[in-house]
């Protein structure tokens, strides 16, 4: 998928996916078929220069952001604190 076809949907999906710490460029990559320069593109066409450069200074050297660099393999990251969905006490809609 090049940057054309995207619709302005998939667009914002992958500057979220790209602002969340924990989703790596491995996982935008699989969904969405940009390796990683092409999302480093995408955030500078689509984003203010002062976003895209915050942003830039937060993601590079980030473990998290790459799969090879992760501590845990498997899985994903579960905060100790964070409630199982069977105990969660907010229903779902």
């Amino acid at each position: 998928m090049t940057k054309e076809e995207m619709t302005d949907l998939e667009k914002d999906r992958i500057i979220e996916m790209a602002w969340e710490d924990r989703t790596t460029f491995e996982a935008i990559f699989m969904q969405f078929g940009l390796k990683e320069q092409e999302v480093i593109d995408l955030m500078r066409i689509e984003m203010k220069a002062s976003s895209f450069k915050m942003w830039r200074e937060r993601v590079q050297g980030r473990k998290t952001k790459h799969e090879k660099l992760r501590d845990f393999k498997e899985g994903r990251f579960k905060c100790s604190r964070q409630r199982h969905i069977s105990h969660n006490k907010i229903s779902k809609r």
